[in-house]
């Protein structure tokens, strides 16, 4: 993907090299330091905390970082596959083949892994050169903007924690699958319990769990991949050698409210609406920087390879839905019609019985299970370091800041699990409408999100130009920049606005529908503004944004990094599998 530089060479230059006041910077001409690296000019390194941030860098930072740098290769590896795969993969995806057609799906969900590799490249740059809590929602208020700082961190807090009642509800019907007999209630009660001991232990323990979770998730798509390739060869009971059968009949594109052409792009659009709502991943890996082991070593690697994963999971798995089963399978359309539980609706799970296979739908029911709890237990993770981040900077209650002795952000956990009560509307069938509306408010924050992440990496590269900071002296150094961040930006932010455009079709308004699917794209032009009158904010100026704030600490931590030896098999095996 990227450039990688060793960490380790270039934070070692820190002691050697004089100290720069970074507010001086514009006074240098550039034609004298633009080939200099960032160790050029950094203060110092003061005392350092847990974290490797300084406990004491300003009067303009409320609180220290207390988290503590726990999470392994292979933690952050998984946890990056294991936030981005849920349900949608295996179930949700079949209505989109009904809506596009298998060519479509396989078209779009293709397209959009190359807005995700743009949204990781822009990243993972700016991550590896400072791997702190939070990263992507602080750079945005240091290289850009406070205010739009805070409109990043509630967009994408909002979003994670709107997401854990979704996933919990997505447990309880899964579960439902086999029988009606468990309350809903004690399901959703058990879940959130689950989730609490995992998060309020130490990270490592959220990491472990997230590890065997993610690990399993991997496994069942790559299983299915593999289903999918020896029963399309025959390998089936009823040695039905179908191949590309259904991508002749009933064929490779579906017409989507029009017919002819633009029916056939409706379709697309629909297939495409689907995989930016469904694929990410960079995201994931970056909130957990600031508690992961030697970042500068293990982020680069962990970028790429979830990139890579990702893509191949996403992209094979289209391909192979399309193959199994038919897009007018009549099974597959009454079960989301009709709304059964849990895996019925997966194309697997339909080819499966077309197939007369017995016990492998109740394995991937099972499994589908493991992918909806492990959703729910990252978002639980991403929504309290991002209020954790908010609060480091400031613009969340101080008491967000505060850490137990096992470096966890108690406060915005028991918040994020108290938001998460909202599961219960789903006791109701009545309040369960309710919950559903919650969560279809905030659809477009991931796109959103992802569009925030370019026009920060935008600025973050203009401060390095002004600045005289060489990209080459950086721990990684992506290609095509900074076009590809124009191109992240261009992308997600049209698909934020098309995402609803069906309300606007002859027939289709829906006061509700259109309120669901730009509520958030309102919301965050208000939390700016809102945060610019209160607090009379500045628009930061490439030679005025602060790059070096956190640095020196960053590159003394690597510097100094001494592995711990694996205390067990899986350590010992696993860390270096996923290294």
């Amino acid at each position: 993907m990227g450039g990688f530089n060793d960490a380790s060479s270039t934070s070692i230059q820190t002691s050697a090299q004089p100290a720069a006041n970074p507010s001086d910077l514009e006074k240098f001409p550039s034609n004298e330091c633009q080939k200099r690296p960032y160790t050029d000019f950094l203060e110092p390194v003061s005392s350092a905390g847990n974290n490797g941030s300084s406990i004491s860098e300003g009067s303009d930072k409320p609180a220290s970082d207390q988290t503590h740098r726990k999470l392994k290769p292979r933690h952050i590896q998984l946890i990056g596959i294991g936030g981005t795969i849920g349900t949608a993969l295996y179930v949700q995806i079949g209505q989109s083949l009904m809506d596009g057609g298998p060519a479509s799906l396989f078209m779009a969900f293709t397209l959009w892994s190359s807005f995700i590799l743009a949204v990781t490249i822009c990243m993972a740059e700016m991550v590896t050169y400072l791997p702190i809590s939070s990263p992507f929602i602080r750079f945005a208020g240091r290289y850009v903007d406070e205010a739009f700082g805070v409109a990043v961190g509630y967009n994408f807090f909002i979003f994670e924690a709107a997401m854990i009642p979704f996933e919990i509800v997505a447990c309880n019907v899964i579960i439902h699958y086999w029988s009606d007999i468990v309350p809903t209630a004690a399901i959703i009660a058990i879940i959130l319990v689950l989730y609490g001991v995992i998060n309020f232990f130490a990270v490592k323990w959220y990491g472990e769990s997230e590890f065997w979770l993610a690990l399993g998730k991997a496994l069942l798509i790559i299983g299915l991949i593999f289903f999918t390739f020896i029963t399309m060869l025959g390998g089936n009971p009823l040695g039905d050698r179908y191949g590309f059968r259904y991508w002749q009949n009933p064929g490779s594109f579906v017409e989507y409210y029009k017919t002819g052409s633009l029916g056939r792009f409706l379709g697309f659009l629909q297939c495409l609406i689907q995989a930016s709502f469904t694929i990410a991943g960079p995201d994931y890996v970056s909130m957990a920087a600031g508690e992961t082991e030697n970042p500068r070593y293990v982020l680069p690697r962990a970028f790429n390879a979830v990139f890579y994963r990702l893509t191949a999971f996403f992209v094979l798995g289209s391909l192979c839905v399309g193959i199994v089963v038919p897009f007018n399978d009549p099974t597959m359309g009454n079960a989301f019609n009709n709304g059964l539980p849990g895996a019925a609706a997966s194309p697997y799970v339909v080819a499966m019985d077309r197939l007369k296979i017995g016990v492998l739908p109740h394995i991937v029911n099972a499994m589908v299970l493991g992918a909806a709890f492990s959703a729910g237990n990252s978002y639980v993770y991403c929504a309290s370091r991002s209020l954790f981040g908010l609060a480091l900077d400031g613009k969340a209650p101080r008491i967000f800041a505060t850490c137990n002795n096992s470096g966890v952000p108690i406060y915005c956990v028991t918040l994020v699990l108290l938001i998460a009560l909202l599961s219960f509307l789903q006791v109701s069938n009545d309040a369960a409408v309710v919950l559903d509306w919650f969560v279809s408010l905030v659809t477009a924050s991931q796109l959103l999100n992802f569009c925030f992440i370019g026009v920060t990496f935008i600025h973050f590269k203009r401060a390095l130009d002004a600045q005289g900071v060489s990209r080459d002296s950086l721990p990684y150094k992506g290609w095509f920049q900074p076009y590809l961040a124009y191109y992240a930006c261009t992308g997600t932010l049209i698909m934020a606005f098309v995402g609803g455009y069906t309300v606007f079709l002859p027939g289709k308004w829906s006061i509700p529908t259109f309120f669901f699917s730009y509520t958030m794209i309102g919301v965050c032009p208000v939390l700016f503004v809102g945060w610019k009158l209160i607090k009379k904010s500045k628009y930061l100026k490439p030679h005025e944004v602060d790059l070096f704030r956190n640095v020196a600490e960053i590159d003394d931590y690597t510097r100094n990094f001494v592995p711990t030896p694996p205390k067990n098999f899986v350590d010992k095996y696993f860390n270096k599998m996923f290294e």
